[in-house]
């Protein structure tokens, strides 16, 4: 088996090419090698690699710049993701591509199922919608995997490194409270597409993966300041203040609400997700011992 990864250098890809290399022979493309709004480029690097699996760990996620830019987030979103799944079905592949919690209304006050109707606020979400349902229509063997607040130790846009950032330099921060969800580690979201990619075929369909346990932007943040001072990293943060999304208008309306029920995919990984105070910890502690910023 060879594995084409696609977003090499994301924060999740990187930690992919780390999970994927010990199964089979990674091919690993980031932007540099692969433009994702040439979708001719993409069937030939799909045919040049000639995979048994291709994982897409790529994608439009500038959620509020993407209101903006809604031809851009679709080409990307939904288009590639669709040549992707073409590609593969031509060259006999399964797909393993990353979606996100941002396809649901974030309304409900229970984690959301697989089967639940989606309603995406934003263009972001209604593009990875988009690019799911071109999943669906153009491959039957794939794992569309949902997932939710992604941080890692790769990458500068994520909460985890901005909090770290503001942190060093600012005495008080605000911080939105009224929005709920699971901060979930690239690394261990890598970790269970490597296990999933040796099911992808008998157990094709849509899945839900974050870390265990609910946290609001604020309780992420906090969390980060109290993990981050333990392992003495330098800090001038006094005080975080709780504040609603009114006090805080973006572009892009985002869910309220943003749990995912993992139910049905730690049945077929026979375990349940870290904890996300745990997998924040060790991440910091590698971020700590790198001496990245």
């Amino acid at each position: 088996m060879s594995i084409l990864l696609i977003g090499a250098q994301g924060q999740v890809g990187r930690e992919l090419v780390k999970t994927l290399t010990p199964l089979a022979p990674v091919t690993a493309v980031g932007r540099q090698q692969l433009d994702l709004t040439d979708l001719e480029a993409i069937a030939h690097q799909v045919a040049a690699a000639h995979p048994k699996l291709i994982v897409n760990a790529a994608a439009y996620t500038a959620v509020d710049q993407a209101e903006s830019e809604p031809e851009l987030a679709y080409r990307i979103n939904a288009e590639a993701p669709q040549a992707l799944a073409q590609s593969a079905a031509k060259c006999g592949a399964a797909l393993i591509h990353i979606s996100t919690d941002y396809v649901f209304a974030g309304q409900a006050g229970s984690p959301r199922c697989e089967a639940d109707p989606t309603g995406p606020l934003s263009v972001y979400g209604k593009t990875k919608l988009a690019g799911e349902a071109a999943i669906r229509a153009a491959l039957d063997q794939h794992i569309i995997l949902r997932t939710a607040w992604v941080y890692g130790a790769q990458g500068k846009g994520n909460f985890v490194k901005t909090m770290l950032r503001l942190g060093k330099d600012r005495d008080h921060l605000n911080v939105v409270a009224d929005q709920v969800g699971s901060p979930t580690w690239a690394r261990d979201i890598a970790i269970a597409i490597a296990q999933l990619s040796q099911q992808v075929t008998q157990r094709p369909g849509t899945y839900h993966y974050t870390n265990s346990g609910v946290a609001s932007w604020y309780d992420f943040a906090i969390a980060i300041f109290q993990e981050a001072r333990a392992l003495g990293m330098p800090l001038q943060i006094q005080t975080v203040n709780p504040i609603t999304t009114a006090d805080y208008p973006t572009p892009a309306q985002r869910p309220a609400y943003s749990v995912l029920n993992c139910q049905k995919t730690a049945r077929l990984l026979g375990h349940s997700a870290p904890y996300w105070r745990e997998s924040l910890r060790a991440m910091l502690q590698e971020l700590a011992q790198s001496g990245h910023d």
